[in-house]
């Protein structure tokens, strides 16, 4: 029962709408009106500046953190369950679920990078630290944060594949199709070469 618990906890955690909050709490605005209409980092940047798009951002990469250390929290046994199957990045998974439907905010949420960024910080920091560094690598050159986005997911794929960690690698092909579907229209405007562009390394 306690394990069914921990696993509502996850997607309940990742359905908080950090944007939604931020937003409405101290500026007064309601993201999902403005821009791409998510509640992502990345609409909170340009809706709102810097400042609150980077207070999102690290709320929502917490959300997939906290989510992955729940089994260690709760100490669910998990015997029964097969041994590939890694309950932290269930946990992580259903996190980046919440975040991408929040039942908190009418299932409109974000496009899963940040949370699912969380679940790698939980589980295996020096990939995170490498998929950091190659976010803002591709992000100075390109400035474009979806095309990045989807640049660090591919990173992740070929990290994986050469490691013996089955439930990571399924939990990144995973999250990888998730960013992906998530940025179809992103996919659509780069390709017109109409996608945004940011300024984030200028004052």
């Amino acid at each position: 029962m306690m394990l069914y618990f921990m696993l509502l906890l996850a997607y309940l955690l990742g359905s908080i709408p950090s944007g939604l909050i931020i937003g409405k709490a101290f500026y007064n605005t309601d993201i999902r009106e403005h821009g791409s209409g998510n509640l992502g980092g990345t609409n909170t940047f340009r809706t709102l500046g810097k400042k609150a798009g980077l207070v999102v951002t690290l709320l929502d990469i917490l959300k997939g953190t906290a989510a992955t250390l729940l089994p260690y929290i709760f100490t669910v046994q998990t015997t029964n369950w097969p041994e590939w199957i890694a309950i932290p990045l269930v946990c992580g998974l259903l996190a980046v679920v919440g975040h991408m439907y929040p039942v908190f905010a009418g299932f409109r949420g974000g496009k899963a990078v940040a949370t699912s960024g969380g679940i790698i910080l939980g589980y295996d920091p020096l990939l995170f630290i490498i998929l950091l560094v190659c976010f803002f690598v591709s992000l100075y050159f390109t400035r474009i944060v979806s095309l990045s986005s989807m640049n660090i997911a591919l990173v992740a794929i070929i990290y994986v594949l050469f490691t013996n960690d089955l439930s990571l690698q399924i939990l990144i092909f995973c999250l990888a199709i998730f960013i992906f579907y998530r940025h179809r229209a992103n996919i659509k405007r780069i390709i017109n070469k109409t996608e945004p562009k940011v300024n984030l390394f200028k004052k």
